[in-house]
């Protein structure tokens, strides 16, 4: 059985605090994803005969580590899809550690964003574009070490690499995100961006979800995590 970090766990939902090397969903690398690593641990914990059904009601991208979520039936997939289609339904938080602090150091970005397929890259604008989406996130400067900066951000739009493509465009880089600017890669791939809360209300039970993930055990994201502790 995959060894899993599970955060939560009911007879309708489990969420995992995700690696930042593990992918979600399949993809054409045909490396195993997450979704069948779940769904193993879920056939052999509960001894299910034949396929297990585990949906997907959001993605984390592939280097990013953090909260993801998954439903164990069809009631509940069908029920976190309305959910997290609807604005202000699931509150998502994000820590970010980055090389320069955005002007102010907490505010708003608002974008065009647009997603260029081929690259599996987004662009963010200030004006609107041709078939662009809005994009729009809050960011707080929680702390600081002698090279980088650690931001919280709220996403109010869940749009395809939306954080990096929103502050790449204000020319703040998350560490280890070659992709969208950043000069270097991080020794593992993955890159400082961690999903770090999902708050809901659970969509069988009515009652209310709060799932937080601890960042993965390096030593930057345990220098940030006790400044906030001691903040």
């Amino acid at each position: 059985m995959a060894l899993l970090d599970i955060l939560f766990e009911d007879n309708h939902l489990i969420a995992l605090n995700k690696g930042n090397h593990d992918l979600v969903q399949g993809d054409k690398t045909g490396d195993t994803p997450l979704s069948d690593k779940v769904a193993d641990y879920i056939r052999k914990k509960y001894k299910k005969p034949g396929n297990v059904f585990l949906g997907v009601p959001h993605r984390v991208d592939r280097p990013t580590s953090g909260v993801v979520l998954f439903a164990k039936t069809g009631k509940a997939l069908q029920r976190l899809n309305r959910l997290f289609q609807q604005p202000g339904e699931v509150t998502k938080y994000y820590w970010a550690v980055v090389d320069t602090l955005p002007a102010p150091k907490s505010g708003t970005l608002r974008h065009y964003l647009m997603r260029n397929q081929r690259k599996n890259k987004s662009f963010a604008y200030k004006k609107k574009q041709t078939n662009s989406k809005f994009g729009e996130l809050m960011y707080w400067h929680k702390a600081s070490s002698d090279r980088y900066h650690l931001l919280e951000i709220e996403m109010l739009t869940g749009r395809h690499h939306q954080i990096r493509a929103q502050l790449a465009a204000e020319n703040v880089f998350i560490k280890g995100d070659l992709k969208y600017g950043f000069p270097r890669s991080n020794k593992n791939g993955g890159i400082h961006l961690h999903a770090r809360k999902l708050s809901f209300i659970h969509p069988v039970r009515q009652t209310p979800c709060h799932i937080t993930a601890p960042p993965p055990d390096d030593v930057l994201w345990n220098f940030f995590v006790k400044k906030v502790q001691d903040s």
